[in-house]
């Protein structure tokens, strides 16, 4: 059975098709044939070492990936989902070891796996459950009520988008930033203020909401230089674990999608608002697993819109 996985961590090069043993379902646990695995950022850490103090208790080879989309073939006693063999299905999974997504065949806890969306293809499914959960995470986290504003920076990308498009599901209202090249993606999916990407968002978002916006959710990453567009009293998320320094009374939270890794009704709502036409799935590119070392490069070049799949 073939998967894409390293024995030392280093660049793109280090990605290879390795071989390895066929697994089967256990006490609530579904086996998935793979058909695609999405490439994230966190795969690029993992496979760089940036991760490599946790990962230290695992043997090589390493196998990244977070996010599958395939077909049932095994189900294991306990399972009360639903799920049955030959259900096209979508799943989310955090690598230990080689049991990451970038393998034809894994074994996942039922609970992380739901059946993918009706009419969209494999590739597409792939790309929902990590940035999808993530969005969902970051506004459960950030507590706001309908009618509220929220702001996105990184609108343009995989978590960006979904938030924005989940936000207007809240009945929020969405001030994202978009450079010039994106500004209709990202009023395509439901922005209802694009402002101008760069170092001075916060400025350009207190022209419009002079006290400041509700909530923000930081995906660009630009931690102490958005702050100011969040009002007194108002709540910030980031998701590279910045944790803000107490200040006008905001309240700081880190997204962490792994929150939300057995969160088996939330992610069968996103399935659902795919369904309703309500959350729209990016695919950037396919590779092959031949192609891995490609596609991390790919994404490491930055800019990418959508997401870049690996299918197998």
């Amino acid at each position: 059975m073939r998967g894409v996985g390293l024995f030392e961590f280093g660049g793109p090069e280090v990605l290879q098709v390795i071989d390895l043993p066929e697994v089967h379902a256990g006490a609530g646990q579904v086996r998935i044939r793979n058909h695609a695995a999405t490439v994230n950022p966190t795969d690029t850490l993992l496979r760089s070492g940036a991760r490599a103090e946790q990962m230290k208790a695992d043997p090589p080879p390493y196998v990244p990936g977070t996010e599958v989309a395939g077909i049932v073939d095994e189900v294991g006693p306990g399972v009360a989902t639903g799920i049955k063999p030959g259900d096209a299905v979508l799943a989310l999974i955090f690598p230990k070891g080689s049991n990451g997504a970038y393998r034809e065949q894994l074994v996942l806890d039922a609970r992380s796996v739901v059946r993918a969306p009706a009419g969209k293809s494999l590739v597409e499914a792939a790309t929902l459950p990590m940035n999808g959960l993530t969005a969902r995470r970051s506004l459960d986290l950030l507590g706001l009520n309908p009618g509220d504003v929220i702001a996105v920076t990184g609108a343009a990308g995989a978590y960006g988008g979904y938030l924005v498009q989940l936000a207007k599901v809240d009945r929020l209202t969405v001030i994202a930033d978009a450079s010039e090249k994106d500004e209709a993606v990202v009023k395509s999916l439901g922005a209802d203020i694009v402002v101008r990407r760069g170092d001075d968002v916060a400025q350009q978002i207190r022209r419009h909401f002079p006290n400041g916006v509700d909530g923000l959710a930081d995906g660009a990453v630009m931690k102490e230089k958005v702050i100011p567009a969040v009002k007194d009293g108002g709540a910030f998320t980031s998701v590279r674990g910045f944790e803000g320094v107490p200040t006008r009374g905001i309240r700081f939270t880190t997204t962490y999608v792994r929150d939300y890794t057995f969160e088996h009704d939330k992610l069968d709502r996103l399935r659902q608002l795919v369904d309703e036409g309500k959350i729209t799935l990016r695919v950037a590119a396919t590779y092959k697993p031949e192609e891995a070392a490609e596609a991390h490069r790919r994404l490491e070049a930055r800019g990418t819109r959508g997401r870049i799949v690996i299918t197998f």
